[in-house]
C-alpha cells in the first residue's frame, strides 16, 4: 500500500516541478514576462490550495484508494493538454488540472499511514513519504530537463503525463484503504455539518499549530523548487544550467537524508515539535540574508549551505501534520492535514505573486530584481514565528489531556499562567 502511495506522490510531486525545471523553456514558449510566468505557476497553485479542504473531505468520505485513482487520471490530461498547448489560455488549464489533481495525493498517502503502520512508527514513515515524494524533484530536474532538451516540449510532457497514468492503474489495482474491515467511509453529511466540522478541527490548537509551523518551514523551499530556484541559479548567480540542475538535485538527496532524523526526533522529543518548526525557520532567515547581503554573486559553498538548508523545509513542515494528527481524532484526520498544509501552499501563493510582480518592475531576471524579490520572504517568516509562538502552549496542553507529552510534565502544562 505504502509503496504505491509514495509512486503516487514522487511522479505527483515531478508533474508540479516540471515547470519550474522548464521555466526559462516557458517563457520562451508562450512569450511571458516573469510577472506573467510567476501567475501561471500561482494558478497552479491557488488550485491546489482550494483543492486542499476538498480533498479531505473525500478522503475521509471516500478513501484513499478512490481518490488517488481519480488524481491520477486528472493529473494526466493536465500534463497531456500542457504537451500540445501552443497558447497560454489552454497551457493554464492544463496547469489548473495539475493542481487539482496534485490536491488529492499528499493528504490521500498521508490517510494511508496511521492505518497500515504503528503508532508509534507514524512520525517516521510520514517522514519518509514526505522526503521520498522529493524524488519527484530529481525526475523534473534531471531526466525531465534531458528529455525536453533533447526530444522537445510535446515528448517531454507526454512522457511525464504516461507515469501518472501508471500509477492511476497500479492505485487501483493494490491500494487498500486499511487492513481488513479497518475502514468504514465517512456518512453523507450535510454542507452545513461539513462547515461546522471544518469550524471544530480549526478551533484545535494542535491544527493551528501546525498550520503556522508548515507555513514557516515550507513556503520558502517550495517557491525556490517550484519555479524560481533554477532561473535564479542560471541568471540570478550565473551558474550554469548543469550546475543549477545538481544543486536542484542535491537539495533532494539532503531532504532525504534530513527526513528520518527529524522523525525520529519528533518521535522521541514530542514536547519540543515546536522547537524545531522555529530552528529550521531561523536557519532559512539566517542563509538567505547571508546571500542577500553580498554586493555580488555568492560564492558556490554558500550556494550549497543555501540548498543544504532549504532542504530542511520539507522535513520541517512534516512535524505540522504530526502535530495535527496527535491533535485530532481519527474521523477528522486528513481534514486536519489538508488544514496544516494550506499554510505552507498559502504562503508560497503569497510570495509566488508578490515576486513575480517586483521582478518585472525592476527589470525582469537580473541579479538585483532577484534579490529585492527574494525579501518578500521576511514578514511571511515573521507571521509564521508569531503564530507558532501563540498557539504551542495551548496545543501542548492539549497533548498532555490526551497523553501524548511524558506524565511528569502534565502538572507543569496544566499551571495557570500568571
Amino acid at each position: 500500500m505504502w509503496t504505491v502511495g509514495v509512486l503516487a506522490y514522487v511522479l505527483t510531486v515531478m508533474q508540479r516541478t516540471t515547470l519550474g525545471a522548464a521555466g526559462l523553456d516557458t517563457a520562451e514558449r508562450f512569450g511571458i514576462s516573469p510577472g506573467a510566468l510567476s501567475l501561471f505557476v500561482f494558478l497552479q497553485v491557488a488550485v491546489y490550495v482550494a483543492g486542499q479542504l476538498p480533498a479531505g473531505v473525500l478522503v475521509d468520505r471516500w478513501g484513499s484508494r478512490a481518490v488517488l485513482v481519480a488524481s491520477g487520471i486528472v493529473l494526466t490530461a493536465g500534463q497531456l493538454l500542457l504537451a500540445f498547448a501552443t497558447t497560454l489560455p489552454f497551457a493554464a488549464l492544463a496547469r489548473v488540472l495539475v493542481g487539482t489533481g496534485d490536491a488529492m495525493v499528499f493528504v490521500s498517502v498521508l490517510a494511508l499511514v496511521p492505518r497500515w503502520f504503528p503508532a508509534r512508527r507514524v512520525p517516521l514513515v510520514t517522514q519518509l513519504t514526505t522526503i521520498l515524494g522529493q524524488l519527484g524533484q530529481i525526475l523534473s530536474a534531471v531526466p525531465f530537463l534531458a528529455l525536453l532538451h533533447g526530444l522537445g516540449w510535446s515528448p517531454a510532457f507526454g512522457i511525464a503525463a504516461a507515469g501518472s497514468a501508471l500509477v492511476a492503474v497500479l492505485a487501483l489495482l493494490v491500494v487498500r484503504n486499511a487492513p481488513g474491515d479497518g475502514w468504514r467511509p465517512g456518512e453523507t453529511v450535510s454542507v452545513r455539518e461539513v462547515g461546522r466540522q471544518l469550524v471544530a478541527v480549526w478551533r484545535r490548537p494542535g491544527t493551528r499549530l501546525g498550520f503556522f509551523g508548515h507555513m514557516g518551514t515550507q513556503f520558502s523551499m517550495m517557491v525556490f523548487s517550484l519555479l524560481w530556484g533554477l532561473p535564479y541559479l542560471v541568471s540570478g548567480q550565473g551558474l550554469s544550467t548543469a550546475a543549477a540542475g545538481g544543486l536542484i538535485s542535491l537539495l533532494v538527496i539532503s531532504t532525504i537524508c534530513l527526513g528520518p532524523v527529524l522523525g525520529v526526533l519528533t518521535m522521541r522529543h514530542p514536547m519540543r515539535r515546536s522547537w524545531l518548526l522555529l530552528g529550521v525557520i531561523a536557519a532559512d532567515v539566517a542563509v538567505w540574508t547571508a546571500i542577500l547581503l553580498l554586493p555580488g554573486p555568492a560564492p558556490i559553498w554558500l550556494l550549497v549551505v543555501l540548498v543544504l538548508v532549504l532542504s530542511a523545509g520539507g522535513p520541517g513542515s512534516v512535524v505540522g501534520f504530526d502535530i495535527a494528527r496527535t491533535s485530532n481524532p481519527s474521523a477528522n484526520l486528513a481534514v486536519a492535514q489538508s488544514m496544516v498544509n494550506l499554510g505552507g501552499f498559502l504562503a508560497t501563493l503569497l510570495v509566488l505573486a508578490v515576486r513575480g510582480t517586483l521582478m518585472t518592475a525592476f527589470g525582469g531576471f537580473t541579479p538585483e530584481a532577484f534579490r529585492i524579490a527574494w525579501l518578500v520572504q521576511y514578514p511571511v517568516w515573521a507571521f509564521a514565528v508569531v503564530g507558532v509562538i501563540v498557539t504551542r502552549r495551548k496545543a501542548r496542553r492539549l497533548d498532555a489531556a490526551r497523553g501524548v507529552v511524558p506524565r511528569r510534565l502534565r502538572k507543569v502544562l496544566a499551571r495557570p499562567r500568571r
